[in-house]
């Protein structure tokens, strides 16, 4: 998300290797008949809190509604399987899709990062926003 970039092979080989075997991050793509259609990662996994914050991203190819479905199976797996107990998000003021799809799924907003980051040569507010277990009926 903080990555405006094209992201060259090298560094995604980088990032895959410093990723792999790092304990506070899972990645997980989403398949459909085979296909891969997108990608979810859950990062700053903590386990004694039993939080973690999550990214994704649906490919370019991805059929309408992928995200919609990606996100309610890793919502399902991060208070199932990984058992946690809150799951945040980190959302660039200006994507209202992102905004509306955490809205959707049942994120309530947490604060906000004022001019947090730079986009450009504008800075920019970053939303967090955040669910607990208690708040999510599995699908």
């Amino acid at each position: 998300m903080y990555t405006t970039h094209e992201i060259s092979l090298d560094e995604h080989r980088s990032w895959f290797e410093r990723m792999k075997d790092d304990p506070t991050k899972l990645y997980f793509l989403y398949l459909d008949d085979e296909a891969p259609l997108g990608v979810v990662g859950f990062n700053d996994i903590h386990r004694d809190n039993q939080t973690a914050s999550w990214g994704f991203y649906a490919g370019d190819a991805a059929p309408r509604g992928t995200g919609t479905r990606m996100l309610l199976a890793a919502l399902d797996h991060a208070f199932g399987s990984l058992r946690l107990e809150k799951l945040w998000s980190e959302v660039l003021a200006f994507n209202a899709a992102g905004l509306a799809l955490h809205r959707k799924l049942g994120f309530q907003l947490e604060g906000v990062f004022r001019s947090h980051h730079v986009v450009g040569s504008e800075r920019v507010d970053v939303h967090r926003l955040g669910i607990l277990r208690s708040e999510w009926t599995p699908r």
